[in-house]
């Protein structure tokens, strides 16, 4: 299966705790989107997220980060896409303890922040390229 992958850089706006730190749902909201994509690809429908089976939050997201979310589809149903997620931190803000934040530092690994595994539903009837192969 094709991967498909989403980056953007954390704003201020999704800062909603004391460091800067972004909400770990911001993450499953890129897995969302990364979801519908593979959905719209591979069936030419958006489908539904029915449900996650397992989440795990890796490591802190700070306002300024650039994160790319990844994901693809692993197991084909009739009308079920079980697919899995990764969020990596590909570039991180420069803090200044004293306050004055001053550049961006692009990481020579990338830190895998989030990870998650879920299922998509597509009905049958809205399905009109790929499709799957068993219930």
């Amino acid at each position: 299966m094709d991967e498909v992958m989403i980056r953007l850089r954390m704003g201020m706006e999704q800062a909603h705790y004391a460091g800067e730190l972004v909400d770990g749902a911001h993450m499953l909201k890129l897995f969302g989107d990364v979801a519908t994509e593979l959905l719209i690809r591979h069936d030419g429908d958006e489908g539904l997220f029915r449900a996650y089976d397992s989440v795990e939050f890796l490591a802190p997201v700070r306002a300024g980060d650039y994160i790319e979310a990844v994901g693809r589809i692993v197991k084909l149903g009739r009308s079920s896409r079980r697919m899995e997620f990764e969020a990596r931190r590909v570039i991180e803000l420069v803090r200044d303890p004293g306050g004055a934040d001053s550049a961006a530092h692009v990481l020579d690994e990338p830190v895998v922040v989030c990870r998650a595994s879920g299922t998509c539903v597509v009905p049958v009837e809205l399905q009109r390229l790929g499709g799957g192969d068993d219930a």
